[in-house]
């Protein structure tokens, strides 16, 4: 359903007489860009080079896939959450059976973990490289800088950190014109897909689409959009104000096409960088992240080398943060706790409290000897298989007149989103055949 004809009428003669900065492009980048940039972690680097690694161009397919479907179901989790006013979590919990509701928390949580703990020992590994030392204090050191970040600086002030933290992803892009690339052969096998059914490519299709569409993504979006609700007064639920439908709708459309074209933009410059130098030089077995960057260095030079690690570090950075802080939203939207970045630490002593056992949690992992490769392939493979009931249950609430009112998602957006949910639950059923 759409809003009256008066309604959306009034509405655009406000936005239209709204002639200050907010309206420029750049300022309604947030959630959606923060989002798709946190999105490359070193968890996805390690699996996009993986990718490139092993099986060359025959991957590049897959994102320009996956650019459609990732906007369309992170629309849809903005769009909960700007139109109910509440996280993902709070919403399951307000309109779905407990069991439900803590079966998708508690693997969230456990996937999140495991991720931070991977991401933070890519992010010693890369700075061992750099500047020498011991990989796991750098990743101690990540790991208290983050907390530290996330519990005593305002959402406000916090959110242009994160901002700033996306242009570590321009390494990668910068980092393909210090290689030479086969264009011609590029397009062709970005438009023309190689399926194989082998068991160790399905997988990897898997992996590419679980760190792509990724639980954590969801409810940060939907949750960042419940915050920017919370830091500007003027701004209220559409359910209760939608005279502030079509400003507020177009922005967040806005927004994630930027965030996730910006994202898969990323994810193809890595994959492709790593086809055609590590693949094309026969070396098909990537143990890291970190030894996808020290691998360049011969091939590429010192200056790939450097953007590359660089990248690893800096969109760690940006992801842990999103991770531990999606964690803190879900938890505490289930048991119904206060959640949020505006609050201080004793405000919403449980929320932070997540977020701090999250990430120590994450650090401990990172001490561990566990596979650093293994730990962030099957993350990404876990967050795989969790999307599938996370994206049925969204697209299920999106479509709900007691959750979203007058604004249940249009029949284009419906079609996009369970194609997403489709195709996300073909390839884990596929793999699950194979492996």
């Amino acid at each position: 359903m759409t809003p009256p004809a008066e309604t959306v009428e009034t509405a655009a003669t406000l936005a239209n007489n709204d002639n200050n900065d907010k309206d420029s492009v750049l300022a309604k980048l947030g959630p959606g860009l923060i989002t798709g940039a946190a999105d490359d972690d070193p968890s996805g680097i390690a699996t996009y080079s993986q990718a490139g690694a092993q099986f060359g161009f025959n991957m590049l397919w897959t994102i320009l896939l996956t650019y459609p479907l990732m906007c369309g179901i992170q629309i849809v989790s903005a769009r909960i959450g700007r139109v109910s006013g509440h996280g993902l979590a709070s919403n399951i919990a307000r309109h779905y059976p407990k069991w439900l509701l803590y079966f998708i928390v508690g693997s969230l949580l456990v996937a999140n973990c495991i991720n931070i703990g991977a991401d933070l020992a890519a992010m010693g590994e890369a700075s061992k490289l750099l500047l020498g030392g011991q990989a796991k204090w750098y990743a101690i050191v990540f790991g208290l800088i983050s907390i530290v970040l996330q519990v005593f600086i305002p959402y406000q002030h916090y959110v242009r950190v994160l901002k700033w933290l996306t242009l570590a992803l321009l390494a990668y892009v910068a980092t393909v014109f210090v290689v030479r690339i086969p264009w011609g052969q590029v397009v062709l096998s970005t438009i023309i897909p190689h399926i194989s059914m082998k068991a160790e490519y399905l997988t990897m299709i898997v992996a590419v689409f679980g760190t792509t569409i990724s639980p954590y993504l969801f409810f940060w979006q939907a949750s960042q959009e419940v915050e920017e609700l919370r830091a500007k007064p003027e701004e209220t639920a559409l359910l209760k104000a939608p005279l502030q439908a079509i400003k507020s709708l177009r922005r967040i459309n806005i927004d994630t096409f930027i965030g996730m074209g910006f994202s898969n933009m990323v994810a193809f410059f890595i994959m492709l960088t790593t086809a055609v130098t590590l693949h094309m030089h026969g070396q098909t077995e990537i143990q890291s992240s970190a030894q996808a960057a020290a691998a360049l260095k011969p091939i590429a030079g010192e200056f790939a080398f450097l953007l590359f690690s660089l990248g690893i570090i800096g969109t760690g950075l940006l992801a842990i943060p999103v991770l531990a802080g999606s964690s803190a939203y879900a938890i505490a939207g289930s048991f119904k706790w206060k959640n949020s970045l505006e609050h201080t630490a004793t405000q919403a002593r449980e929320f932070y409290a997540v977020i701090a056992v999250s990430t120590v949690i994450g650090v401990i992992l990172s001490l561990s000897n566990i596979d650093p490769i293994k730990a962030l392939f099957w993350s990404a493979v876990i967050n795989g298989v969790i999307s599938v009931p996370v994206m049925v249950v969204m697209m299920l609430m999106a479509a709900k007149p007691a959750v979203m009112g007058q604004f249940v998602i249009s029949r284009r957006l419906t079609i996009l989103g369970w194609l997403a949910t489709a195709m996300m639950g073909a390839a884990v059923v596929a793999m699950a055949f194979t492996v």
